[in-house]
């Protein structure tokens, strides 16, 4: 238990870092002149690029037998990339700021969770990791409250209506980033206490992820979860979608933290559910929560509507983010565990890169209600092909 309280303090700090500045990204690049295109590319390329690395990271970790100082690494990239957004003037230091903290990702996310997955028994796998994620999440909710109280202190609520408004946000925006330094710092020095669950005995014989030989399920879990992220573009668009109906920044804060209260309450309870009613359950009825949400994003266009919408994508994410990293864990062999859950990552980050590009481009072609029509009818077929599946 030790050791998820730990990852679980050293995650709740992190995010209240990269949550007091992510609600607002989209917005800062549109204040450094960039297009809903742009920002699409901007966020694919670096999720995608990291997210590549969190297989080698998971494969480097089975193979030292190593978890806690890949996760340490990780984590530090977290600071050094919100530096650099502070940085920027214009898109390109928010683009390399953002491509650090994803690498950082990319590196700490396998061995983390392979160190949650270590420290609990198969029956209360679901509960570890929903617990993990509640206090990421509840990090997320503090730093979007931080966000806020910075914003009215600085006397900024009032609406985003033009571009020289925007732009007015700026010195805001960059407090609120630099401010995020701290949370960020203070969770890479919580993490040095998480106890070690490798041996640190590097394996003598061979170590290789055959396709071939993997569990029947778990290669149709991985494929299914590609084609779905396929259609799951960046929470940027949805935050772009509720500025775009009229929300002011502030607005826009109080809608993601709605979002992450309803996750963060959720998160554990599902978990602890997946352990009694298994993972399938829970993961198909967060794609079909997806695909409802999603689809009302398109159809909707008042501001009451966002705020449901946002309330219930909050389910979505509490059903299938710490239960499917558990359901891998469950599945994996033992060797393989760490290089499994990095694979699944990457897969995730692979396909997000066209998913947001695309979504940026549907966006500036066809309007934004077609963005999410699109990500709703993909979060239809990856939840009847997980219903077949698993």
């Amino acid at each position: 238990m030790w050791n998820i309280i730990v990852t679980g303090l050293t995650s709740l700090f992190t995010d209240i870092s990269s949550e007091m500045i992510y609600p607002i990204i989209s917005l800062y690049l549109l204040a450094l002149g960039s297009s809903p295109a742009l920002i699409g590319l901007i966020e694919g390329i670096a999720e995608s690029t990291a997210s590549v690395v969190k297989v080698f990271s998971g494969a480097i970790s089975d193979r030292i037998r190593k978890r806690k100082s890949l996760a340490i690494l990780g984590y530090a990239f977290s600071p050094i990339g919100k530096f650099f957004m502070w940085l920027a003037k214009d898109w390109g230091f928010v683009f390399i700021g953002r491509t650090l903290d994803r690498f950082g990702k990319g590196i700490r996310t396998a061995p983390r969770d392979t160190i949650i997955a270590e420290s609990s028994s198969s029956e209360k796998r679901g509960a570890s990791f929903g617990l993990h994620r509640a206090m990421d999440t509840l990090g997320a909710i503090f730093g979007v409250i931080i966000a806020i109280i910075i914003m009215r202190h600085l006397g900024l609520n009032e609406g985003l209506h033009t571009v020289q408004n925007i732009q007015s946000y700026l010195p805001a925006f960059k407090t609120i980033i630099l401010i995020s330094l701290i949370p960020a710092a203070i969770g890479v020095a919580i993490l040095f206490l998480v106890k070690e669950t490798g041996t640190g005995k590097p394996l003598a014989h061979n170590l290789s992820l055959k396709w071939s030989k993997l569990d029947r399920r778990l290669k149709a879990f991985l494929i299914v979860t590609f084609i779905f992220t396929l259609g799951n573009s960046s929470n940027q668009f949805l935050l772009m979608r509720a500025k775009g109906i009229g929300f002011s920044v502030e607005g826009v804060l109080f809608l993601y933290l709605v979002y992450n209260l309803v996750y963060g309450i959720i998160s554990w309870p599902a978990g602890r559910l997946s352990d009694r009613i298994g993972r399938k359950t829970l993961i198909v009825s967060g794609y079909f929560v997806y695909a409802i949400v999603y689809t009302g994003f398109g159809l909707s266009s008042t501001s009451s509507a966002m705020w449901m919408l946002f309330s219930i994508y909050g389910l979505y994410i509490a059903f299938t983010e710490g239960v499917e990293k558990a359901l891998i864990s469950d599945i994996a062999p033992k060797d393989l565990r760490a290089t499994l859950i990095g694979l699944h990552a990457t897969l995730v980050g692979i396909g997000l890169f066209p998913a947001s590009l695309l979504a940026g481009l549907i966006w500036d072609t066809l309007g934004p209600q077609f963005t999410f029509y699109f990500g709703g009818l993909m979060g239809i077929i990856a939840a009847i092909g997980m219903l077949i599946v698993l």
